[in-house]
């Protein structure tokens, strides 16, 4: 299945100039393994906003590290100074802090506005930039 759709961009690659950056993404996409952690969810909150969810149980906000760059956004795990396995006083260590990298790719559009850890939800918010003269306005009819 993956030729078959790596075989479909290489015969568009000569109908779309200047889009190989977009290619070069759906190509990495059908090449990454399928990762299932951490979970999250992806809520349209208004008209232009957006929140991306990301449940981590156990993780503070020093275990967390939020990037954007190149139209990416990375949530990934920090390596902790102490190792807390060796915690004597744990008796069950049942809540993973396994490490973890997630990303996003956003539209050139969109602008984060900010991240908060909270009740071991991680909420990223997000902002889609609109111009004036693109958003939807009523017309009245005279």
């Amino acid at each position: 299945m993956t030729n078959a759709r790596l075989s479909i961009f290489n015969q568009l690659r000569p109908f779309t100039v200047g889009f190989d950056d977009m290619f070069s993404h759906f190509e990495q996409m059908t090449d990454m393994p399928q990762v299932n952690f951490p979970p999250y969810n992806i809520v349209k909150t208004g008209d232009f906003t957006y929140d991306i969810e990301m449940a981590l149980a156990g993780f503070g906000k020093k275990d967390i590290e939020v990037k954007y760059a190149d139209n990416t956004l990375t949530v990934n795990s920090v390596q902790s100074e102490k190792d807390e396995s060796e915690d004597p006083s744990v008796l069950h260590r049942g809540i993973s802090k396994r490490q973890f990298k997630r990303s996003f790719t956003i539209a050139d559009d969109v602008v984060v506005n900010g991240a908060e850890l909270k009740d071991g939800l991680l909420k990223v918010s997000l902002e889609k930039i609109v111009p004036e003269a693109k958003k939807p306005r009523t017309v009245e009819i005279k």
